[in-house]
């Protein structure tokens, strides 16, 4: 009997040279939205797995959807899940299979000349598999044999030669295991993902409100007057967050966008679930767009909240209570240049006056950010200068109010929370000792940036990743190549195929994981799993679908079974019970990680529980001084030379983080392809291109004198701010230097790369003729080359 579900599919390498650029789109969603979900989920699930999975997807009774953090509401749709989050469960539910056979027919060169796209889309990995000493392919291991292979090796050294990555799609229960047996092993080198997203937020609020996490609930957001989206495309990164927009709207609310690109997800909503959606105009949602030059927002926010203070615009009740630091901001607003402040947001003091009017006008105001704000040098500051906008209106810890940095990866917000963290607070190590009675490390670790240091200095040679694709999603391409590919053993804790398989060390584990969609059976049943939305709310998940192959492990098992055959009964942790049930986990949970008390039973609630946030729920601030704390910050404008851009880089509307579910980007009007870079119309000229042309682009970082460079990219025009320019990740990864980062939370500088530009080609020809190192010089759509061990 035929398979109903069978998928024949072949996804052939991207050949850039068809791709094509049409005009961008003004609206985002409706049915095209609904088109390419399903035409996503029936070619590569087939229709029984799109059943069991999308009808099951982000409700109470199903499993959360691992592309985006955004909460749900409560009262939800049959059909709760965008077009990314169906592609992102096709992508795991696909029924294609990376089995030993293909490992066997495919060597690690073969798979290294094929690009990220053709990778991904191989399918699931079912057996676990190593690479040994100058061996050309992996082979199958068998689990014991390869626990038995990590356990060696962390036996042999110092616990802090040791690097533990986490992406944010570990479940809670993953997360707490993991940090639990790296610290019982000895080290804090626990980075993860939001080192590179949104570490600069939690600096940020933690120093001005005393907890870096999000403080409004959902509902806030329906009952706003006012909603800031500043650096956030809801459009392609969060667009059910769009619904939420839309409801707000129709209740009165007011949107302000500060964004370089007008993103059609600013523009206008068509909500496919409703007749105005289908075959109306949809909802408009920014009633004003700020199109602020890239590393402009700091000027901005405080152009705002100068013209605010001139007006007598402020909640002096809040001030005086719940603040300090005021009046020295006060007296340094009082200065302001604004001829600095229109040169470095690009906008007119005009145009800053309308946001400013908004604001004065609004009795509730919420401010939304994500990557546009987090990714600069000066991206701490730009945060805490929207702190103190919301300070100065008292929009913190009332109803339709606060601060709300919304989150990319599903789980990174419950990941910190159960102690991922190479930084973590005395008060969670002490929670820790008293529950398992060692005495964990005390020293901070290394986070993403200082782990790649470490590994390319020769201070550390184990790496294990948690999920994630870690050298996709670093900056500086041939450094974190270079540097992984140092290490005597790397291991991958994986659902698919990606880069990171191919960057090893010289002994090298895939061990493949159940994703979210599926069953996990242990010893004592049928398990669940609990994650944290970007506002602090906890529910549980499981998946609906048989594992892709018998073979698989869960995270938890996974992570119990290294520590079991790692530490053995040290300290008497008990950790085939936590594998077993993982109510043993939330029970450790209860007692070790504050406001989860009684943590098992509230999440298995129906839509599980909310985390207690002091200044959101009683105006209360866990700082030094107890009270909100206005900072102060001088404007940087960024120094760019002449002939030269500011770079962002940005995902297309095809893509998760690093993974691509395809070459198209309809909202930017980009067609099959994505070695592309928007430029506004006069910039081109002034470049002396055309659009069209391809060309090198160039970083030069002085603090090692090297030129990066990443090749063949063609010019569309685009409406940017005069100077910025944009392009996709991890394409143009090579150009961030590994140094380049964000003051106070080590966070690359991804939206602030100088560049400059010159015809395809020219800059190897330059380099050859020059005798001249260059770094990051990827092969453009070509096999990238095999990493080397840089001096």
């Amino acid at each position: 009997m035929t398979d109903p579900d069978a998928v024949d599919q072949v996804f052939p390498d991207v050949d850039e040279a068809g791709l094509r650029v049409s005009h961008q789109k003004d609206w985002a969603a409706g049915v095209p939205g609904v088109a390419v979900a399903m035409k996503t989920a029936l070619t590569q699930m087939g229709p029984i797995r799109s059943a069991k999975t999308l009808l099951k997807l982000n409700q109470k009774d199903g499993f959360d959807c691992m592309s985006c953090a955004w909460p749900d509401p409560d009262h939800r749709h049959t059909a709760e899940f965008c077009e990314n989050g169906a592609k992102a469960v096709s992508h795991e539910g696909n029924k294609k299979r990376v089995t030993p056979q293909f490992f066997a027919e495919h060597s690690l060169d073969q798979l290294r000349a094929h690009d990220d796209y053709w990778l991904g889309m191989q399918g699931r990995i079912t057996h676990p598999m190593v690479k040994q000493p100058g061996a050309t392919h992996y082979s199958p291991i068998e689990w014991d044999d390869a626990f038995a292979l990590i356990a060696r090796h962390l036996s042999s050294i110092d616990p802090d030669e040791a690097i533990f990555y986490t992406s944010g799609r570990a479940s809670n229960e993953a997360a707490f295991a993991y940090q639990l047996f790296v610290r019982a092993y000895g080290t804090n080198n626990l980075p993860d993902c939001s080192n590179m997203c949104h570490e600069s937020t939690s600096v940020a609020l933690a120093e001005a409100i005393g907890i870096g996490k999000a403080s409004v609930r959902m509902s806030d957001v329906y009952d706003a007057d006012l909603l800031v989206i500043a650096g956030q495309n809801p459009g392609t990164n969060h667009p059910r967050m769009l619904s939420a927009l839309e409801i707000a709207k129709h209740r009165g609310a007011k949107i302000i966008a500060i964004n370089p690109l007008n993103e059609p997800g600013l523009m206008r909503f068509k909500n496919p679930q409703k007749p105005r959606g289908v075959i109306g105009d949809g909802v408009q949602i920014a009633d004003l767009h700020l199109p602020v030059k890239l590393n402009g927002d700091l000027a901005l926010f405080q152009g705002i909240a100068a013209l605010l203070l001139e007006q007598d615009a402020l909640d002096r009740a809040f001030i005086d209570e719940h603040t300090t630091g005021f009046a020295e901001w006060r007296e340094h607003l009082r200065a302001l240049d604004w001829v600095q402040v229109e040169q470095s947001s690009g906008l007119t003091k005009a145009q800053i006056a309308q946001a400013a009017e908004m604001i004065a006008a609004s009795r509730a105001t919420i401010y939304f950010w994500a990557m546009g704000l987090t990714q600069h040098r000066n991206a701490v500051n730009t945060i805490r200068e929207l702190c103190n906008l919301a300070f100065l209106r008292g929009d913190i810890g009332k109803k339709g109010a606060g601060l709300f940095p919304v989150r990319g990866h599903s789980n990174v917000q419950g990941d910190r929370t159960m102690g991922i963290w190479e930084r973590p607070p005395e008060r969670f190590l002490d929670s820790l000792a008293t529950e398992f009675g060692f005495e964990p490390p005390r020293e901070h670790g290394h986070d993403v940036v200082d782990s790649i240091r470490a590994l390319r200095d020769g201070k550390a040679s184990f790496f294990l990743g948690l999920g994630g694709n870690f050298v996709d999603a670093s900056p500086d391409t041939d450094v974190t190549y270079a540097a992984l590919s140092s290490a005597a053993l790397t291991v991958q804790i994986s659902t698919t195929l990606n880069r990171s398989h191919l960057v090893t060390g010289d002994t090298a584990l895939i061990l493949p994981t159940l994703g979210r969609t599926e069953t996990d059976v242990q010893a004592s049943g049928p398990q669940q799993v609990t994650v944290e939305d970007s506002v602090c709310a906890v529910h549980a998940s499981h998946g609906p679908l048989q594992p892709a192959s018998e073979h698989l492990r869960s995270e938890v098992a996974i992570v119990t079974g290294i520590a079991q055959a790692t530490l053995g009964d040290r300290y008497g942790i008990a950790w085939a019970a936590m594998r077993d049930d993982y109510d043993v986990i939330r029970d450790h949970i209860s007692r070790v990680v504050a406001g989860c008390e009684n943590y098992s039973e509230r999440a298995k609630q129906p839509g599980g529980f909310t985390l207690p946030h002091p200044p959101r729920d009683s105006r209360t601030f866990p700082t030094k001084s107890g009270k909100a704390e206005f900072h102060v910050a001088p404007i940087d404008v960024m120094q760019v030379p002449q002939k030269h851009l500011v770079l962002q880089t940005l995902r297309s509307h095809d893509q998760f983080n690093t993974t691509i579910y395809g070459l198209d980007d309809r909202y930017r009007g980009i067609h099959d392809g994505r070695r592309v870079i928007f430029i506004h119309r006069e910039d081109i000229a002034m470049l002396g291109f055309e659009p069209g042309d391809m060309v090198d682009l160039i970083t030069h970082w002085e603090a090692d004198e090297i030129d990066r460079v990443a090749r063949d990219f063609r010019i569309v025009e685009y409406a940017t701010p005069r100077g910025s320019a944009a392009a996709y990740y991890p394409e143009t990864n090579p150009l961030i230097p590994l140094d380049s980062t964000a003051e106070g939370s080590n966070t690359p500088t991804s939206k602030a790369v100088i560049i400059r530009l010159v015809p395809a080609g020219s800059a190897l020809e330059n380099d050859r003729a020059d005798g001249q190192e260059q770094v990051g010089a990827d092969e453009g759509h070509k096999a990238r080359p095999e990493p080397v061990h840089l001096s």
